[in-house]
């Protein structure tokens, strides 16, 4: 169990192996198709954290039926989907939130949706606009914020250009479109995270890809089958970045995710010099799999083009960290992904980093970082403020500075990575309350 306080000390060699949770995305798109699909669907080495089992109760209230087999193991009746008897809560998952309200604006229902403070910070307008054009009646707080309110049935095609590239926009649309008369297009000036298109079609839908547009065909029934869920790449980021950066260390991450589309980070690092392996490759799920292993390295900066940030915006976080040992200034360009997340990530990234000593500011949508070619300071007690992957960055940190770093509010690591702080003290990290 994660506690609201932790605090990362400098820690010797990381060796060891570790396994980390289901992928998050995956997760969840697995719980709404299978609650959307006819017949029964079985999930293996789903995600058991907050946000996902958010996901689950809300399918379920929704009208399938879902059971829990044993660990990671799933089992999902879908179909028709009715009213719930009360709001659905999201908590803290954007992700939830977004996929569901696309799932559900199919049906002639009404559902409000509602979630954590930090969540409800979060502006839902970019999906809730093609819904309102595909027909779908809504009302939601100011701003465009949670609650929201859908009131849904009737709806009909559209073209949408996801200017953005948000795999949850274009996800939305997708599960929307299903039920939609018309064609459903959605056009990707840079792409995004395939998952949904992927599990779609797996599910037999028509999917068909052309020239950057994503297009349903005439089939839009979805049938049950059974899914397989791969390791999650931005949770294997943490347990990566730490082992790079903390000298004499050797670590393997078994079966993790390697769709080209989630596979930035690792870019990045061999870029600026890590010791990365990947062996075992294989097919779990539809994607390739394989075990990363990764030596302590020596880090040199880099500058990471805008184009990259749609297959790696969860990642930034922990890059940065992997910045602030590295030698040389870096600077990642094309961040303003990051200010609408759990946090605003960028600005929490920079407030981190300088109350560690490490000198790092914002430029616009780009993050600098003057790397300190080894231990940054540390020494610093810094507020996740409902941010996983902040609160995982900055203990990543605390294993390799000068002084410990305490976080406040570990306990939303959670909603992504269950046993985090357990699986790192396996491999020696120097994580406590």
């Amino acid at each position: 169990m994660i506690g609201d306080r932790m605090t990362a000390s400098r820690s010797g060699a990381l060796t060891g192996l570790i396994e980390v949770p289901g992928d998050k995305s995956m997760s969840h798109r697995a719980l709404v198709l299978g609650g959307l699909a006819n017949g029964e669907t079985r999930i293996s080495g789903l995600l058991e954290s907050d946000d996902v089992l958010r996901t689950a109760a809300a399918v379920a209230a929704l009208g399938a039926e879902i059971e829990r087999l044993g660990p990671g193991k799933w089992r999902v009746a879908g179909g028709e989907w009715r009213s719930p008897s009360a709001p659905i809560d999201c908590g803290n998952s954007g992700t939830g939130a977004r996929l569901l309200m696309g799932a559900a604006a199919g049906f002639p229902i009404e559902v409000t949706f509602s979630g954590d403070a930090s969540l409800s910070g979060r502006p839902m307008s970019r999906v809730l606009d093609p819904l309102r054009r595909m027909g779908a009646w809504v009302e939601a707080g100011e701003g465009d914020r949670l609650p929201v309110t859908i009131r849904g049935g009737g709806l009909n095609g559209i073209n949408f250009v996801n200017e953005k590239a948000s795999a949850q926009v274009k996800s939305a649309i997708l599960f929307a479109g299903l039920r939609a008369e018309g064609e459903v297009e959605v056009v990707e000036p840079v792409p995004s995270r395939d998952h949904s298109e992927n599990m779609l079609r797996a599910f037999g839908c028509d999917v068909r890809i052309e020239e950057g547009t994503i297009r349903l065909g005439e089939n839009r029934r979805l049938s049950a089958v059974d899914v397989a869920i791969p390791g999650d790449p931005s949770s294997a980021a943490f347990p990566l970045v730490a082992a790079l950066i903390c000298a004499g260390s050797e670590i393997v991450t078994r079966g993790v995710m390697l769709n080209p589309l989630r596979t930035g980070l690792l870019i990045c690092l061999q870029e600026m010099g890590a010791d990365i392996q990947l062996t075992n490759q294989r097919r779990v799920g539809g994607e390739v799999v394989a075990d990363i292993v990764a030596r302590s390295s020596h880090l040199s900066a880099i500058e990471v083009p805008a184009s990259r940030a749609p297959s790696m915006i969860d990642e930034y976080p922990v890059l940065a960290i992997a910045a602030a040992s590295a030698s040389g200034r870096s600077v990642m360009h094309g961040l303003a992904e990051l200010r609408v997340k759990e946090s605003d990530r960028l600005a929490a990234i920079v407030a981190g980093l300088r109350a560690c000593g490490v000198e790092a500011w914002a430029d616009g949508d780009s993050l600098i970082v003057e790397g300190s070619g080894g231990s940054p300071r540390g020494g610093a007690t810094i507020d996740a403020n409902h941010d996983h992957r902040i609160a995982m960055s900055f203990l990543v940190l605390g294993l390799t500075s000068e002084a410990p770093v305490t976080i406040v509010g570990a306990v939303t690591i959670a909603s992504s990575f269950p046993g985090f702080a357990a699986s790192m003290r396996l491999l020696g990290a120097a994580i406590g309350p």
